[in-house]
Order: C-alpha cells, then sequence, then structure tokens
C-alpha cells in the first residue's frame, strides 16, 4: 500500500517515513499545503497522513479542497492541535480519524490498519475471506489452508488487490500503489512480484485477466490464464 504524508516538520515527518517504511508501506513525503492538493487528486493512495498547521495552505483546506474535487482517499489527520472544535471540523469535513501528537508508533499503525479495514468492509485486522485472508498486522497471507508471512513488497501487492476484490489493476496501477516518488521500476517488477506470491500459494491466489490486468476474486477463485 502506498501512504501519502503531509507533514511540514523535518523530524516528525523523517520518523514517520521511517516508521511506515519499516512496516512495509511505500511512502511519499510532501512539506507543503499546495504539494499536498495536487498529490490527492493526482496519485492512487491507500491512504493520507495529514498534518493541519501547514505551510501555504492549512491542512483543513487541503482536506475541504480534495474532497470538494471527490477525492475518497481516507485521511487521518495527525496534528498538536487538541482543541475539540477543530477536531469536529476536521472529522466533519471528511477525515476518517484525528491522532494528536505527540503519538505512539504503534498506535499510529493500529489506526491505519482500522481505516484500511473498515474501507475494505472487514471487521476486524484482516482482508479476505474464509479461502483467502491477509492479516495487516502480521503481514501473513493465508489462501486454502496454507499461511506464509510476505516479504513487504509482496504483502503490498497482496493488500492493493484486495483493497477492493474483483477489481482488475493494471500493471501501471500496481506501480502507482506499490511504488513512490523517485524509486526506479523495473519493466518486469510487477510480474516478478506476483510470480513470488504463486510460487508459495499456487497460481489460482492471483487471477491475471489478459490484456487488462491481475485481480483477486473472493468469489471466483477459478484457474486463471497464464501470465
Amino acid at each position: 500500500m502506498r501512504i501519502l504524508i503531509v507533514e511540514d516538520d523535518l523530524d516528525i515527518g523523517q520518523g514517520l517515513l521511517r516508521a511506515l517504511k519499516d512496516a512495509g508501506y511505500s511512502v511519499d513525503w510532501i512539506r507543503d499545503g499546495a504539494s499536498a492538493q495536487e498529490a490527492m487528486l493526482g496519485n492512487a493512495y491507500s491512504m493520507v497522513l495529514l498534518d493541519l498547521g501547514l505551510p501555504g495552505s492549512d491542512g483543513i483546506d487541503v482536506l475541504s479542497f480534495a474532497r470538494r474535487r471527490g477525492c475518497t482517499t481516507p485521511v487521518l489527520i495527525v496534528t498538536a492541535r487538541d482543541d475539540i472544535e477543530t477536531r469536529i471540523r476536521g472529522l466533519d469535513i471528511g477525515a476518517d480519524d484525528y491522532l494528536l501528537k505527540p503519538f505512539n508508533t504503534s498506535e499510529l499503525l493500529a489506526r491505519i490498519r482500522a481505516i484500511v479495514r473498515r474501507h475494505a468492509g472487514a471487521a476486524v485486522s484482516t482482508l479476505g475471506d474464509e479461502t483467502l485472508s491477509l492479516n495487516l498486522d502480521k503481514h501473513e497471507l493465508t489462501f486454502r489452508g496454507h499461511s506464509e508471512v510476505l516479504p513487504a513488497r509482496e504483502f503490498a501487492l497482496v493488500a492493493a488487490l484486495l483493497e477492493h476484490p474483483g477489481t482488475i489493476l493494471s500493471r501501471a496501477q500496481l506501480e502507482d500503489k506499490l511504488y513512490g516518488w523517485g524509486q526506479e521500476v523495473e519493466s518486469n517488477a510487477v510480474a516478478v512480484l506476483i510470480h513470488a506470491v504463486r510460487k508459495k500459494f499456487g497460481h489460482d491466489v492471483i487471477r491475471n485477466i489478459r490484456g487488462f490486468g491481475w485481480t483477486i476474486d473472493l468469489s471466483a477463485p477459478a484457474t486463471a490464464a497464464p501470465g
């Protein structure tokens, strides 16, 4: 999963960047409001961590602008502003959650997992069903009774496909979700990751829709076309 950090403080931004990368997320970091507005509308993020005290444009204005333009990406406000009026306003204009600074990294990661599973319609910290499930906390994939902990990039791939089961994602869409700005991406990078997951769980774990891309269809895990 790819997460956008919007935070102007250098130390906090670097700390968030390290923590999220260590947790297996692909991360981009922006330090001003105007750039945040552009990024939220133009990139495929699974989540935005939004500070409110930003140069150029306040975080509340950034969120309001994004929601008015149809951006539905989940947003977790991370700020030192603890007055109840700001919290209520942030939630009312479209934030999914609100976390006060200073915060515990474990709590931040738990809130991220909670927001992801809510948007996927899951009640617990897993995505999928009884046949195929991904534990967001342990990075453990279970398919037809076989379980393995996935490396960070394979976890991100499966999580991206399970955010909206049955949706077909092209190579370009998966690259957008898996890799941040400035990362060099080999032309076969997605195919290599899919091959690695299939090697562990079998070909049916990820289906190829020839000419369109890949999907995890929980309703029809039938044999897929090669590729």
